[in-house]
């Protein structure tokens, strides 16, 4: 078996993978279970269109509990108490200048499975967080994205 590489992730991500896993474990696998049995009861397999979907159904479960099972497993929780701010890193709320257009914007770095664009969280793993990472305030950062390159000025970082 290949070695996984570390999830980082926060106690409240960790958290919310854990009742995610709950859920799917003692809920969704019950549902499916009884959808599978009433199926079952209807007759002929070999022609149940309903017999198929549950069991592809539960295929995709067990598939997504095992792929959860795995990321909890090799969480490593950040600790933002070792967080600095003398440069950009995960967990930082960093103050950015776009310098074609002059807007400032924010972005808070987090880890993969915890970004929300709406909330201004990117992950750690997108081309700007990654063009901004070990960068101090004062420093200009070219980042290259889809749409071309982009150019910011760090204005503040934060945690």
């Amino acid at each position: 078996m290949s070695e996984q590489k570390p999830y980082y992730v926060t106690k409240e991500g960790l958290e919310k993978m854990k009742k995610e896993l709950e859920y799917l474990t003692t809920v969704e696998r019950k549902r499916i279970s009884q959808q599978i049995a009433e199926a079952r009861d209807k007759g002929d397999l070999s022609e149940n269109a309903e017999y198929d979907a549950a069991k592809e159904a539960q295929g995709m479960l067990e598939l997504k509990i095992s792929e959860l099972q795995a990321r909890i497993r090799n969480a490593r929780v950040i600790d933002e108490s070792q967080i600095s701010n003398e440069s950009v890193n995960i967990m930082n709320k960093v103050k950015l200048k776009n310098l074609k257009t002059g807007q400032v914007i924010e972005y808070t770095i987090v880890p993969e499975n915890e970004s929300d664009f709406k909330a201004g969280k990117i992950s750690v793993n997108t081309p700007i967080a990654k063009g901004l990472i070990g960068k101090k305030k004062g420093e200009k950062a070219q980042i290259k994205v889809p749409a071309g390159v982009l150019e910011f000025e760090i204005i503040d970082i934060s945690l």
